[in-house]
């Protein structure tokens, strides 16, 4: 072999003649099955190789691979393992000159084949797949880098490639299930396919470039497909954790667009398999971070948001295509809501790798999908059209409510525009006490930026809020503004949630932390007079009961200002008012525990039927407020007068009576505002002679204003063409007369040929001369 060797490094014009004449003894003896002779002119090929690097090899690699392919076209397992060990050597050398018209085609296939090797002896055929897991790895290290090689990207080789890796990366679960003894199984690590396997898929991933990752993707996902393997979903995340590590970080989101194209594409399968692709959507995007969305933002939720409704119909409908019959498919129910749920936890997970403006646009974009009836996704009309609105609408609020959790921005004002907050707060959202409480969860975890929720869980009267450690900043100017623009339409939509019978103790839960939150973040010295008006408003309501509400709801409303006054005493630090709260609680844990949420808020409530008489002093008086506050600098003229919810325009559409419209007739007057601050007019007497007069004049001049509007319509639709000809023509006439008048007016020549008048008053005014009028010098005229 040394001399061999030798004269090959000397003579390497020799060398292809050496490799000819190697390899045709090498066939001849496979052929007469002399497999030592095979094996000793298979390891002089692999020296001669690893010995000489001249340029005219290439005639020799070709020889060696003919060998290698003979050796793997036979069906003795040593002889296969055998070819494959000198590729792989082939493999690890560097070859100074390209060859063009090398081909690796029968290596990819045949290595593939290996990884597939069913042969009947297990430790066998641990080999030979090891081989081929080991080939496959050699033909790529000697292409991926090399461009004028044979490209291993091209769809035709990895779709052999990478499904041969997963099958073998698939049976660890086979192996681990057997469970062999620590000893033996550390002998046998090395030993394993599935960890070659995935050593080799990390390598081929690491190595592709932006334009080959859709090529390395596709096969995973057929392969997933064919194999039934997303209803488990465990190898599916597997899978994709593996390749979500091994892929260059920019190349992440190329990764999540073939995922959403593939949901797309399987719109019409099984719930378990859209489930199985979307919780894999959900840890890839965890794992990406901020590289998981990409420059289209908007689509990928778009796509989620697609599947939701499309989820929707099939629950409703009970079948995948309405125009065809498939008796076959079965939607189950559980399996769709399934499904929801975990689009819903998907939307989370994307929402919570986008920064605060990104995530605001989102919110912006989800919000604009939930069909409202001033929107731009009309209400759909009959019972399945309701179901269908009121399901849609809950399943968007959800991931509204995902997106929101975590969410922190500085500026309330354009994290929060009027497009998202006026849908978010409508009339429509409250009819429902589903959506009313996911729509205050929404704005609770808008509003808490330091993360205060969890400390507010419960309502109690807590003596010492010290305890709670609550962070309170100063609230910024934009939180001010925000607060001017925003606030009488929050404390609205808080004052008439909690005027609803259908609440219970979690609605109660959500307003109070909702009213602490606000007091927390957002509050300067007006925002807390505001919400102290608030909360006694909202007693009153209790007390005066006009909507008949449920005495459980009395008494949960009394517990509710109970709790919130308690808090807000302390976070104000005014001695004074502090007393007076406790002084009112004192009094209730003696003689009206009821009116406590001690004894409300509990798994078993404990109330009284008589809360339309509740003695005086277990009630918070505003009298006594607004004189403890406003001796310590608070607005005590505002803190005394009673507040009244504003009455917006789309309150008249709904169908909801809300107290706001009766009590919205007395106009508050803020006398801060005033400039007669000490001579107040006298409030005009409200009987209910003048409630229904306005009620009656408001509904008569509203018919009337529809029916002119309905003839016109009526007119313009039914007419003949010449009548409305006719008519416009008239109009046009008229409308030309007055612009002559006009123009006559303006161009009228002065009466006075010297261009002034005089004025009654004595003083000179000039009139306009037309140009043609005017005398002009000889010099300035060209």
């Amino acid at each position: 072999m040394e001399k061999l060797t030798f004269y090959a490094l000397s003579a390497p014009e020799k060398l292809d003649r050496i490799g000819a004449y190697l390899s045709e003894r090498l066939s001849r003896d496979v052929s007469r099955h002399r497999y030592g002779y095979v094996c000793i002119a298979m390891e002089a090929l692999d020296q001669l190789l690893m010995a000489c690097h001249c340029q005219s090899i290439n005639l020799f690699v070709e020889s060696f691979l003919k060998m290698v392919a003979k050796l793997l076209e036979s069906e003795k397992p040593n002889l296969q393992i055998l070819g494959t060990n000198s590729f792989v050597k082939f493999a690890n050398i560097e070859e100074d000159t390209p060859s063009y018209h090398r081909s690796y085609d029968f290596f990819v296939s045949r290595f593939s084949e290996m990884c597939h090797s069913s042969y009947e002896d297990m430790e066998i055929r641990t080999k030979i797949r090891m081989a081929g897991i080991k080939g496959l790895q050699g033909v790529v290290r000697k292409t991926v880098n090399d461009e004028l090689q044979a490209n291993i990207w091209d769809p035709q080789h990895m779709d052999k490639i990478v499904p041969s890796l997963l099958y073998n990366l698939q049976q660890v679960e086979e192996t681990e299930s057997r469970s062999p003894s620590p000893l033996q199984n550390t002998e046998k690590e090395k030993e394993i396919p599935a960890e070659l396997a995935e050593r080799c898929l990390r390598e081929l991933l690491g190595r592709a470039a932006y334009g080959n990752i859709k090529n390395a993707i596709k096969p995973v996902l057929m392969h997933l497909d064919n194999h039934s393997l997303w209803e488990p979903k465990v190898f599916a995340i597997r899978c994709f954790k593996i390749i979500m590590y091994s892929i260059q970080p920019q190349h992440s989101h190329l990764v999540i667009q073939q995922l959403l194209s593939h949901l797309d594409a399987n719109s019409k399968s099984a719930a378990t398999v859209r489930a199985g692709i979307v919780e894999v959507l959900s840890e890839a995007a965890v794992i990406a971070a901020t590289g998981s969305v990409g420059p289209t933002v908007l689509e990928v939720f778009n796509t989620l948001l697609r599947q939701l409704r499309l989820s929707i119909d099939y629950e409703l409908t009970g079948s995948y295509d309405s125009a065809v019959n498939i008796g076959t498919k079965i939607i189950k129910e559980h399996e769709e809501r399934m499904f929801q749920e975990a689009v819903i936890k998907t939307i989370g997970s994307f929402a919570s790798t986008l920064p605060a403006y990104q995530r605001s646009e989102v919110m912006l974009f989800i919000m604009g999908k939930v069909p409202l009836p001033s929107m731009h996704h009309p209400m759909e009309h009959g019972k399945a059209g309701e179901s269908r609105n009121r399901l849609i609408q809950i399943m968007l609020l959800k991931s509204l409510l995902q997106v929101s959790l975590g969410f922190q921005c500085s500026n309330m004002l354009t994290a929060l525009p009027s497009s998202f907050l006026d849908p978010l707060l409508s009339p429509t959202l409250m009819e429902d006490a589903e959506l009313r409480l996911f729509v205050l969860e929404i704005l609770v975890s808008l509003i808490d930026r330091h993360d205060s929720r969890h400390k507010f869980s419960s309502i109690s009267t807590v003596p010492d809020i010290a305890v709670l450690k609550l962070k309170v900043d100063k609230c910024s100017r934009q939180d001010t503004l925000f607060m001017k623009k925003h606030s009488q339409q929050l404390y609205r939509h808080i004052y008439l949630s909690c005027n609803d019978p259908c609440n219970v103790q979690t609605h109660y839960e959500a307003l109070y932390a909702l009213l602490v939150m606000i007091s927390i973040e957002l509050a300067n010295e007006e925002v807390v007079v505001d919400l102290i008006r608030l909360v006694l408003a909202v007693q009153d309501l209790a007390l005066s009961n006009d909507d008949n509400l449920p005495a459980y709801n009395r008494c949960a409303l009394h517990a509710l200002c109970a709790a919130y006054l308690n808090l807000i005493s302390q976070l104000t630090t005014v001695p004074a008012f502090c007393q007076h709260i406790h002084e009112v609680i004192e009094m209730r844990q003696k003689d009206g525990s009821y009116l406590l949420p001690e004894d409300i808020f509990v798994e078993k409530p404990r109330w009284s039927k008589s809360a339309d008489h509740i003695e005086t002093e277990l009630l918070f008086l505003q009298s006594k407020v607004s004189e403890v506050l406003g001796g310590s600098g608070y607005n005590s003229d505002r803190l005394s007068t009673p507040y009244v919810p504003q009455l917006t325009d789309e309150d008249r559409l709904s169908k909801r009576k809300s107290i706001g419209e009766t009590m919205s007739l007395q106009v508050e007057v803020e006398s801060r505002n005033s400039p007669e601050k000490e001579e107040k007019a006298p409030a005009e007497e409200i009987t209910f002679e003048t409630l229904k007069k306005a009620i009656v004049d408001s509904v008569a001049v509203e018919e009337q204003e529809r029916e002119r509007r309905r003839q016109v319509v009526e007119k313009f639709q039914k007419a003949p063409f010449e009548e409305i000809a006719a008519h416009c023509g008239a109009r046009a006439s008229l409308l030309q007369s007055k612009l002559n008048q006009i123009f006559e007016l303006t161009i009228r020549p002065p009466p006075s040929p010297s261009g002034t008048i005089t004025a009654a008053y004595g003083q000179s005014q000039n009139h306009s001369i037309p140009v043609y009028e005017m005398k002009f010098p000889d010099l300035c005229v060209y």
